[in-house]
């Protein structure tokens, strides 16, 4: 196969809407206070009945109806989730047995908020092998349940949700809508974000991941551009994982990607780990703010400190 794109994208959400001043009535916060630090205005919270495969699920049902595609269509599936409550079944496994894919490949990615650019990447490169023909990716996370309620530093960050795509080969001739992975780590730094104990519960070391995201990842960012052939001022759109906006914005404006859509969907939706990058990007195809066959940089990065990235095509 000579390469591979992504023909279709989808996203869910909890109706459930937490807000800043619904957090103030928890913790010794407030909206001004949330707002200036991380810019984020609202989230979506999943209920106790609601758990991490079946958000997963009506991602993924979305993804498939938009691209025309059946059940029995998918031969992979893969699901990026730092937030499986159990270890097995995977989530793969019960995303497949809820949507009724007959036979697949099962993997779930834990690579924490660079799961769904990791599970891509391995979806392209296994559907470039051959070894698969359609791989259902999704990014899927609910952080409600890793979150301590009590802990303002956390607690006014997060979001539960899931994005997907479907992904498949490209025609003869035709050029490839995913381009090059560019993807690494900082095992050194691994600490900073943690989901760890018993029970897990989320944490971070906020200005280490602060300063090391918007010092460090702008030049790896430039080279997953390079990598696809392309200039950052080329790029229509950019998908950073949805962290904080005071992330988000200055490594968008230091990649120099000065004529794209910026998604910022963390004001809206919190940092929903895996799941951020696919669910602000289907946003985005969704809106219309970006057009069939523009080139969007996505980008991952976090726990681990991980990170990965490439430049595909809008579906």
């Amino acid at each position: 196969m000579n390469g591979t794109r992504i023909a279709a994208v989808g996203h869910y959400q909890p109706a459930k809407v937490l807000t800043n001043e619904d957090l103030a009535d928890l913790v010794d916060t407030s909206d001004e206070w949330i707002r200036s630090r991380v810019g984020i205005r609202t989230r979506r919270i999943a209920g106790p009945d609601e758990p991490v495969d079946e958000l997963a699920g009506h991602a993924a049902a979305k993804a498939l109806a938009a691209a025309g595609l059946t059940p029995a269509d998918i031969d992979l599936v893969l699901v990026a989730t730092s937030t499986a409550v159990d270890r097995s079944p995977n989530m793969a496994a019960r995303v497949a047995a809820r949507l009724g894919i007959p036979s697949p490949a099962a993997m779930d990615v834990n690579v924490v908020c660079a799961g769904f650019t990791h599970a891509l990447a391995t979806a392209d490169h296994t559907v470039r092998a051959g070894a698969a023909t359609r791989a259902l990716v999704i990014g899927a996370d609910k952080m409600s349940d890793v979150t301590d309620w009590t802990d303002r530093t956390t607690c006014v960050l997060v979001g539960d949700g899931a994005g997907a795509a479907v992904v498949e080969g490209v025609a003869a001739g035709e050029a490839p809508g995913i381009g090059p992975v560019l993807w690494g780590s900082v095992p050194e730094m691994g600490n900073a974000v943690r989901i760890e104990g018993q029970p897990a519960r989320f944490a971070q070391e906020g200005q280490s991941v602060y300063r090391w995201a918007t010092t460090q990842l702008p030049p790896i960012a430039r080279r997953a551009c390079e990598r696809a052939g392309l200039e950052p001022a080329d790029l229509a759109a950019v998908v950073l994982h949805q962290a904080n906006l005071r992330i988000i914005e200055p490594l968008a404006m230091k990649i120099g990607a000065v004529n794209a859509v910026v998604a910022r969907d963390v004001t809206e939706s919190g940092n929903t780990s895996a799941a951020s990058i696919p669910l602000a990007f289907s946003k985005l195809v969704e809106q219309g703010a970006i057009a069939k066959g523009d080139p969007v940089l996505l980008f991952g990065f976090g726990g681990n400190l991980s990170y990965a990235g490439q430049v595909v095509r809008c579906p």
